[in-house]
């Protein structure tokens, strides 16, 4: 599995079409464990530029704080799912809270 992440500081960006960085966490799920871990640079924000983008990476998984009703959709068409509601904590704390099926989750911090 691949976990995509918008940082912002090192931590979950609340905005995430417009981070400047992504965390690309590969997991192990059988042994919920972090493999391996690379931070790329986000291209520039462009409307419906980063689910085929993030999807040519092999991710299948995103984390995020908030996320719009269109980006939503336009994931789902790649076969990515959205976490959404996720805590502006570091990409290991949050990817050690979902496989431990406790991450705790809020509102959706987007509004548009």
């Amino acid at each position: 599995m691949k976990i995509a992440i918008p940082l912002a500081d090192g931590k979950l960006a609340v905005h995430f079409g417009h981070c400047q960085h992504f965390a690309l966490v590969d997991v192990d799920e059988a042994q919920k464990k972090i493999v391996a871990r690379h931070d790329i640079e986000a291209p520039p924000h462009q409307p419906g530029l980063l689910p085929p983008w993030l999807a040519e990476r092999g991710v299948n998984l995103i984390l995020a704080g908030g996320m719009g009703q269109r980006a939503l959709g336009l994931f789902a068409e790649q076969g990515i799912q959205v976490v959404i509601g996720a805590p502006a904590e570091t990409p290991e704390k949050l990817i050690a809270g979902y496989l431990g099926g406790n991450l705790a989750t809020g509102a959706n911090l987007c509004d548009h």
